[in-house]
């Protein structure tokens, strides 16, 4: 296999994070040449979306954490005298803490296969993924491989697409052509999503339906379950990307339907828009005068220097309470509209904050957020798409050994892989967690700690069941952090019919468990028996059917000089961070997009096929091709794509 790919390359990316991704792409986009290698079997990194059964991989693999071993023993042979070596990491250190709950009986799992998996293929190469492809255990279904989930677009499975199929230029959409695609219309579910979910049926709505554990896994390739849980924001930097370089055609876009409060320990429904605040029952006419007056302030505060500037050095929280609000307002607008901390967060960052959210209402639907469907982990591969459109190439299971240095002039001149294939290029993109302790012994790590839920409910029940929620809970104690908490229904096709999806994310202090459990003994119910000594307060929260908890490394905002030894010519990109949206992401493959390439456009639009001029023996092999073509596929029609329900983000839609 070694002889398939070349062996001199312009740009060479390591891992398929966001960042890596974008940066690929706006250097394949500006005619470089991408090779793009990850040792995992699956994209995405941190940044991947697993179904079920791959999630109980996963979930395995970081509880063993074997050790890895050289494939080749002879690389060492192939460096030179005037070079020394700079080895990367084997093992993945930045998952800890692992720890999977199932409040349901796994014995009835035990024989179930899941609906529609494909048997698994052989693992060649990276042996990080040999724990996934050669896992014994009985509980975990089989992990579909990387190129499985990529490729079966079945009409009732949720799928990701694998960008690296679209190297020979094909355009289409990345979503499956299936009736379970929905509508951007907040508030409101797709019409062709079918009665079964667009409304509760009567039934569900007295007593939810059980769930047993055995469905769960049955229907496991209905999940898409995120390491990283965040929302885009309507004006946000990823937004204005995916529009610019049209790689939003690749994907569609569900709009995040309902803001939600933690009060008094009850979850309520926060009025954003003018409309919801005029029609909010929680607000008395008093109430929503002052809202509406202090958020018409933050739109353009900056005009008004004289009201804020005595409490520059003040919190946001206690510049609040000098603006006459009653406490529940308050509560709102710091934990729901700014969801900015109570003690840390200054009165300048605040408003800030209320206005980028009061800017991004509108554009879309009544919130300022967008979710992926399929999940966040289909954000990477559109770019990993666009790259492999023009032409980059992407290599799964191929991990890297070294890097190889120049003594002299201190530049990165090659790698080698596993292989023992020695592979030139002028720039090397490397994701910090691949760097070995040596070059990072100076750099000092943030955690972050992360929780996914499967529930049989909503943590707040209404008319209609398909709604994607995000709800902050306050801190208990001053100087803890807040949690978010972000709750997907069935059409986000992130979970199965009659399940909710919720991740629970917050900066760690102690271990993911100790800090999120308490906040989700809170909302939701985690004991699998329902007698009569359970209390009716807790029958009526939501049902935990699973969880994982686990500490995710945050390397976001660390400075290149942190790093030791590092060649000039090779970039660090930061895994996922702990804020709710994705622009730390995009500035940082920015800035080294802009350090690489200073002349040249970041992720410029694609030219349209107007304006693409061909020479004359270009146009006559293309002609030939149609000629000897049997059929040809018409597009669909405005008509048919509109049926789907779904709706790509472009630029018109802001009006």
């Amino acid at each position: 296999a070694s002889e398939t790919r070349p062996s001199e390359q312009l740009v060479m990316c390591h891992c398929k994070c966001l960042p890596e991704s974008i940066i690929a792409a706006a250097c394949a986009r500006s005619g470089q040449r991408v090779l793009h290698v990850d040792s995992r079997n699956y994209y995405g990194g941190n940044w991947a979306s697993f179904s079920f059964s791959g999630l109980l991989s996963w979930i395995k693999e970081n509880q063993e954490k074997s050790d890895v071993s050289d494939e080749c023993e002879d690389w060492r042979k192939l460096i030179l005298e005037n070079e020394e070596v700079l080895s990367l990491n084997k093992k993945d250190k930045t998952i800890e803490h692992v720890e999977a709950f199932c409040f349901g009986d796994q014995d009835s799992a035990k024989d179930v296969e899941e609906a529609g998996a494909l048997p698994k293929l052989p693992v060649f190469g990276a042996s990080g993924a040999e724990g996934v492809a050669q896992d014994p255990d009985k509980e975990c279904p089989p992990l579909e491989s990387a190129v499985a989930r990529a490729e079966s677009c079945e009409p009732e499975k949720a799928a990701s697409v694998d960008p690296a199929s679209t190297a020979e230029g094909n355009d289409t959409e990345v979503n499956c052509e299936n009736e379970s695609s929905h509508s951007l219309s907040s508030g409101e579910s797709a019409p062709d999503l079918g009665k079964a979910e667009a409304a509760p049926s009567e039934v569900s709505a007295q007593e939810p339906k059980k769930i047993m554990y055995s469905q769960i896994v049955r229907e496991g390739r209905r999940f898409n379950i995120d390491l990283v849980s965040k929302l885009l924001y309507s004006r946000g930097l990823l937004i204005d990307l995916l529009i610019k370089s049209n790689v939003s055609r690749y994907a569609e876009f569900k709009n995040a339907t309902r803001i939600l409060a933690f009060r008094e320990g009850k979850v309520e429904q926060v009025p954003c828009s003018r409309a919801d605040v005029f029609n909010s029952r929680q607000l008395t006419m008093v109430e929503k005068r002052m809202l509406m007056k202090f958020l018409t302030f933050c739109l353009d505060y900056e005009q008004h220097p004289d009201e804020f500037q005595d409490y520059k050095n003040s919190t946001f929280a206690q510049f609040l309470r000098t603006r006459k609000l009653t406490p529940s307002l308050q509560h709102f607008i710091l934990h729901s509209i700014a969801m900015v901390s109570e003690t840390d967060c200054s009165t300048l960052e605040g408003l800030q904050a209320t206005r980028k959210f009061l800017q991004c209402l509108g554009r879309y639907g009544n919130t300022p957020f967008l979710f992926p469907l399929y999940g966040q982990g289909e954000i990477p591969q559109c770019f990993c798409r666009m790259c492999a459109v023009f032409g980059g190439i992407y290599c799964l299971r191929h991990s890297v050994q070294c890097l190889v240095v120049d003594k002299e002039s201190g530049r990165c001149k090659a790698v080698i892989d596993h292989f023992g294939q020695r592979i030139s290029a002028n720039y090397f993109i490397v994701e910090d967690s691949y760097l070995s302790e040596s070059v990072c012994r100076n750099v000092c790590y943030r955690q972050i700690s992360r929780a996914v839920l499967i529930t049989d409910q909503s943590v707040l029940k209404t008319d209609s069941e398909q709604q994607v929620s995000i709800l902050t809970v306050p801190p208990v104690d001053l100087g803890q952090p807040a949690v978010c908490v972000i709750e997907l229904c069935s059409s986000t096709m992130t979970c199965m019919k009659d399940t909710y999806l919720v991740h629970l994310t917050c900066p760690s202090t102690k271990t993911a468990r100790e800090d999120l459990e308490p906040v989700v003994q809170k909302l939701f119910h985690l004991n699998t028996e329902t007698g009569k000594e359970t209390e009716n307060e807790e029958l009526e929260k939501p049902r935990v059917l699973w969880a994982v908890y686990f500490n995710m490394r945050d390397s976001s905002g660390i400075d290149r000089n942190s790093y030791s030894s590092l060649p000039s010519n090779v970039y660090v990109c930061s895994g996922p961070d702990s804020a709710l949206g994705n622009d730390c992401a995009v500035k940082q493959a920015e800035t080294i997009f802009q350090e690489m390439f200073p002349t040249e456009e970041f992720c410029p639009p694609p030219p349209n096929p107007e304006d693409i001029i061909y020479d004359e023996d270009e146009i006559a092999s293309e002609e030939s091709g149609l000629s000897n073509s049997p059929e040809t596929k018409p597009e669909p029609s405005p008509e048919e794509s509109s049926s789907r329900g779904s709706t790509a983000v472009k630029e018109h839609s802001e009006e």
